[in-house]
């Protein structure tokens, strides 16, 4: 695929663009004691509006950020001046974390150009471009969802690929919990992986902040045993690190992801869901 990257001095160049929209969509582990929020408020890149992954998403389940449904997806982004023929650029205060989460987000309900910021706010800030402070509110937009189902497994899906292998199950969280070595982070989930499934932990994708080459990419995947060629499915803890993923297959050559979107957090909860260790 192409990189959908774009590097601080390219968006520099573009702010003033009123057919580009700029997305922090900074999210941060509660263990982080960070408030993504708050530190957008106290700074920012120029114009930038606040994506809010916890509030953007299916809020009538008890699982952490799930997909909404389109009408509720287009009424969120279009509040935020947002429609799906812009190009939307996203980004995260960590570098290379919640950003694609976003990313893939708007891509799955239909937006036609959605770009990365390369090594998000530090990198923006590295480089001494302007920052502002306070809430950006843009003149509201219309944004025409067309939602690609295939993008996001559901439980069944996964489930069935576990059990007929037509998928590979590639799992981005650390070895120590897909192991069940440790315990999980969320109270109330059992430890262990999917039966079946792969483990490249997320951390091994990056470096600072940036996306490893193709190459690179490819290599780890092949170590990894998994075949670029061949469907896969992507899960993680709740949908955040399974979409980073999910875009470093996707660089490395691969054709057909999917991403689990309740992840770890729903099978590791559900009593009817087997688990390995």
């Amino acid at each position: 695929m192409t990189s959908p990257f774009v590097t601080p001095a390219w968006l520099a160049k573009r702010l003033s663009d009123p057919n580009l929209v700029v997305v922090d969509a900074s999210w941060h582990m509660p263990n982080a004691k960070r408030n993504a929020q708050a530190e957008y408020l106290s700074g920012h890149i120029p114009g930038a509006v606040f994506f809010d992954i916890d509030a953007i998403a299916d809020t009538s389940t008890d699982l952490p950020h799930m997909l909404p449904a389109p009408a509720d997806f287009a009424r969120a982004v279009g509040a935020l001046g947002i429609s799906e023929d812009m190009t939307i650029v996203v980004y995260d205060e960590v570098g290379l974390f919640s950003a694609p989460r976003a990313w893939w987000t708007f891509r799955t309900f239909g937006a036609s150009n959605v770009l990365i910021l390369e090594g998000g706010g530090p990198a923006w800030r590295a480089g001494k471009h302007p920052t502002e402070t306070g809430l950006v509110e843009r003149q509201p937009a219309l944004f025409r969802t067309h939602f690609d189902a295939e993008a996001a497994a559901d439980f069944g899906r996964v489930a069935a690929r576990s059990r007929d292998g037509e998928a590979q199950i590639v799992d981005a969280r650390p070895a120590p919990r897909f192991h069940a070595e440790v315990s999980e982070p969320r109270p109330g989930l059992r430890s262990g992986h999917i039966p079946n499934s792969l483990n490249v932990p997320v951390a091994l994708l990056s470096d600072n902040g940036v996306l490893k080459s193709a190459g690179a990419l490819r290599d780890l995947f092949a170590e990894r045993g998994i075949d670029l060629d061949r469907p896969i499915i992507t899960s993680c803890g709740s949908g955040i690190t399974a979409v980073v993923l999910a875009l470093a297959l996707e660089q490395a050559g691969a054709a057909n992801v999917a991403v689990y979107d309740g992840s770890w957090a729903e099978w590791g909860a559900r009593p009817d869901a087997e688990v390995e260790s």
